[in-house]
Order: C-alpha cells, then sequence, then structure tokens
C-alpha cells in the first residue's frame, strides 16, 4: 500500500520531506528534458488517428484523436521510455532541440 504523504502537517517526518522534494525535482528536470525531443505528428489512415513519434527515442510513439493529445500521450511516452532505460542502465539520448510538432 502507497504511503501519502501531507507535507502540511506537522507530523510528517524529515525524511519524507526530503524523499517528496527530491522527486518534484527529479520530475521538473525530467520534463524539461523531454520537451525539447523532437516530435514529429501526422494522422495515420490505417490507425485512424493522429501519431506522435520521437524519432531519437528509438521505438518511442504514441497516438490520440487529436494532434493535442497524441502530443500529450507522447511527452507520456517519453518519461516512460527515458525510466525504463535509466532503469535497465541503458543510454539516454541528448535531445538535438529540433522542431518540436511537425503537422
Amino acid at each position: 500500500m502507497e504511503e501519502k504523504i501531507n507535507l502540511q502537517r506537522a507530523d510528517a517526518k524529515p525524511y519524507q520531506v526530503k524523499q517528496v522534494r527530491a522527486a518534484i525535482l527529479k520530475a521538473r528536470l525530467r520534463f524539461k528534458t523531454m520537451t525539447k525531443y523532437e516530435v514529429i505528428v501526422y494522422w495515420s489512415e490505417e490507425d485512424e488517428a493522429f501519431v506522435a513519434e520521437v524519432p531519437e527515442l528509438p521505438g518511442c510513439a504514441a497516438h490520440g484523436p487529436t494532434q493535442d493529445r497524441a502530443l500529450s500521450n507522447a511527452q507520456d511516452a517519453i518519461r516512460l521510455w527515458i525510466d525504463t532505460a535509466q532503469e535497465f542502465g541503458d543510454p539516454v539520448p541528448e535531445p538535438k532541440g529540433r522542431r518540436l510538432l511537425l503537422a
């Protein structure tokens, strides 16, 4: 069972506050990095959806009913791709910073 922590409560332990702050900082850093990857969004007749591909991260792609949803799902896929690579000790390519959306 996941322990819920209320940082506003007086009984929050210092280590809990430190862990939560570290997790927030890590998430912010990941978000900054992942938004810099090139994402190509296009309509797929075969899938009947917009597809968002991340060429710099092999196999990283997502889809959605709209361009915005496909891009949002791609951002989730980027985060999962990076987390998985780090978990297995695989290298994570630095973003090249090219265009972010092509539709």
